[in-house]
């Protein structure tokens, strides 16, 4: 990749859970029109990787957990060095960590899973706000889920935070007009290791019931936020774009 790299931008965005999965797709799907790229997560030696991928050139990152304040704030600071600005902030880092019916759910473990998908994405919204988009424009996109918009049985928590995440796309969007647009990004099942529960040993038979006959891959994802942070949308805020391979054509049909 770093031998075909295009001219920059001169954007630069902040992308958070971007060592593998969705969030590097996305920073692939950014660094290939020109931006640069701060990514996080809380594996170093993945990081790394990722940022070879990328081209050290046009990619840093900073290890840390997302929940965590300080992180966050070194995480801002360090695009606030590196490159001078942070136009793009993509929430991507989240956390799954029980399958099974709500009512025997660990409060303790709903708390996590907000923490980590919910309260992070505000915080490190929070902090773009006040380092740089405030005063210069930019946008944010949240990567909720299909599991945010209609019931997901066994994965309650993760929906309900996908859910919450969507209300904060809009509240972020209508308080930070008209210089940062908000919007979010709701994937039905993709194929990472992070969602490898979901269709692991079938896949055959979890993309059966997709209308366009496949899993999605983290380059779909990638697409819609590149076009989610571009001037091709520079009138849409507050918005959930679904990209989900049609599944919900199929509410409703028995």
């Amino acid at each position: 990749m770093t031998s075909q790299l295009p001219e920059l931008s001169g954007k630069v965005a902040l992308i958070t859970g971007a060592s593998r999965g969705i969030g590097y797709g996305v920073a692939e799907a950014l660094v290939a029109r020109g931006d640069r790229v701060v990514i996080t997560g809380r594996t170093e030696d993945a990081l790394k990787e990722a940022v070879e991928q990328l081209g050290s050139e046009r990619a840093v990152y900073v290890a840390g957990k997302a929940h965590d304040e300080e992180h966050q704030r070194v995480a801002v600071e360090r695009a606030m060095d590196a490159f001078g600005r942070v136009d793009y902030l993509i929430n991507n880092a989240g956390t799954n960590p029980v399958f099974g019916p709500i009512a025997d759910l660990d409060l303790n473990v709903a708390r996590k899973v907000f923490e980590t998908n919910v309260i992070s994405a505000l915080g490190f919204a929070q902090r773009t706000w006040h380092a740089w988009q405030k005063d210069n424009g930019g946008a944010i996109v949240n990567i909720a889920s299909v599991a945010g918009i209609a019931p997901s049985p066994f994965i309650a928590a993760y929906g309900v935070s996908k859910a919450a995440m969507i209300n904060l796309t809009q509240q972020l969007a209508h308080e930070f007009a008209p210089g940062v647009r908000v919007n979010a990004i709701a994937p039905a099942v993709v194929k990472t290791k992070f969602a490898s529960a979901l269709y692991e040993g079938r896949e055959a038979e979890a993309a059966a019931s997709y209308p366009l006959a496949r899993l999605g891959v983290p380059s779909d994802i990638g697409g819609a936020a590149a076009f989610l942070t571009s001037a091709q949308s520079d009138w849409v805020t507050g918005q959930t774009l679904v990209v989900d391979g049609g599944i919900f054509l199929n509410a409703g049909v028995g």
